[in-house]
């Protein structure tokens, strides 16, 4: 039985994360970076992408509106 070529399988949803979650604190790995451009549809990654720095923005805005309230 011969195993799959990781370089040619799709990364699955928490290795998506990581690569996003790494790539906005900017400490991706070399070999992290040739999975995720090796894979053929960017669609994951952009979507992933999308959704962290909208829930990051929310986060910022209820943190300054919870300061704001608080009188600090």
């Amino acid at each position: 039985m011969t195993k799959p070529n990781p370089k040619n399988q799709k990364p699955n949803l928490l290795q998506v994360v990581s690569s996003i979650a790494a790539g906005m604190f900017g400490v991706q790995s070399q070999r992290n970076r040739q999975r995720d451009f090796s894979h053929s549809s960017p669609l994951p990654f952009i979507l992933a992408g999308i959704s962290f720095i909208l829930l990051f923005v929310l986060i910022m805005v209820g943190i300054v509106t919870v300061v704001m309230k608080a009188g600090v």
